[in-house]
């Protein structure tokens, strides 16, 4: 599947899980729809992989970056997305993901020495620019008050989680474990990480029979976690974080459009102007070659090689990788 057609799936998905996600608050409580979104995908992966007669079975090491999955783009992200959701409005948690654009072109060049280039990071910035302007209107509405304040660091901390799962997975992938596996056991170990939150907090694992509940878990169990997380964590491993990330700032428009379609939104000068930037900014950080991952002769092979050459000495087993 080619790099446009990842691209395009991963952005349409995760920018129609918040109008999916609408469905799943209120009655069920979100750390436990978090364990029935991830436990049912892993369990479809897992069945998945055999049917296909993918290798399943990794040793100890393999499992240490399986579980770093879990607990970060999985687990951990989505807990203080959704606490973060109690202060705060859409908006600003929009606002605050799309900053992982920033921190994965960081976090790339502190883990692995790959350097964006100055098309990329002008692109990130007509992004979060053109985010800012969508979200102009709710923001001005707002009062900045201690629990803003709080809610919107909560955002910014997931978005930094998230950006380390990021990370892990680019990682993962340099040491030849297969996307599809990595994501059957990191969503089974987040949701059993979740499991474990929920219980400590003393939530009920009840069930909204609804239709509304029932399909917007089903499609955010098949689309926004399996096929979107594939999509995105492949692209991940191909074009890299720093601009696969770009996703982040691209989901946001796709809400906005769904919004305008199925809930009314008025489409004004903001948005008209928001979603041409974050456009301008997508072809900047899309149509860019592939990075470099340190300049000089001597360390081209950098972090990365190093740490693929560390993964692949402890002989870990396997084959050659997604939203609010």
């Amino acid at each position: 599947m080619s790099n446009a057609v990842l691209y395009v799936l991963t952005v349409l998905i995760w920018g129609s899980t918040w109008l999916a996600i609408e469905f799943q608050l209120g009655v069920v409580a979100p750390e436990v729809s978090l364990v029935y979104r991830y436990g049912a995908a892993s369990i479809l992966l897992f069945a998945w992989c055999r049917f296909r007669g993918l290798n399943l079975r990794f040793e100890a090491g393999a499992h240490v970056w399986f579980v770093l999955l879990g607990l970060l783009l999985f687990g951990i992200n989505y807990i203080i997305a959704y606490r973060a959701q109690i202060y705060i409005t859409s908006a600003l948690t929009a606002i605050a993901f799309s900053t992982m654009v920033w921190m994965n072109i960081i976090n790339a060049r502190l883990f692995f020495g790959i350097r964006a280039g100055s098309k990329v990071l002008f692109g990130a910035l007509l992004g979060i620019v053109g985010i800012v302007t969508l979200f102009a209107p709710q923001i001005g509405r707002l009062s900045f008050g201690d629990s803003v304040f709080f809610g919107s660091f909560l955002a910014v901390l997931s978005a930094l989680v998230a950006s380390f799962g990021n990370m892990a997975s680019q990682a993962s992938q340099k040491a030849k474990l297969p996307v599809l596996q990595s994501n059957a056991w990191g969503m089974f170990y987040g949701a059993v990480f979740t499991a474990a939150i929920a219980f400590a907090n003393g939530k009920e694992f009840e069930f909204e029979w609804t239709t509304a509940y029932v399909g917007s878990l089903l499609y955010l169990t098949i689309f926004g976690s399996i096929i979107a997380f594939g999509a995105y964590l492949t692209l991940l491993g191909r074009i890299g974080a720093h601009k696969a990330g770009y996703a982040m700032v691209m989901f946001p428009v796709v809400a906005l459009v769904l919004s305008a379609f199925f809930e009314g939104l008025e489409i004004d000068a903001s948005i008209v102007i928001g979603t041409l930037l974050v456009l301008a900014g997508n072809l900047f950080v899309i149509n860019t070659r592939a990075p470099s991952e340190r300049i000089e002769s001597g360390r081209t092979q950098g972090a990365s090689t190093a740490l693929a050459v560390r993964m692949s000495a402890s002989n870990m087993s396997g084959c050659r990788n997604d939203g609010l």
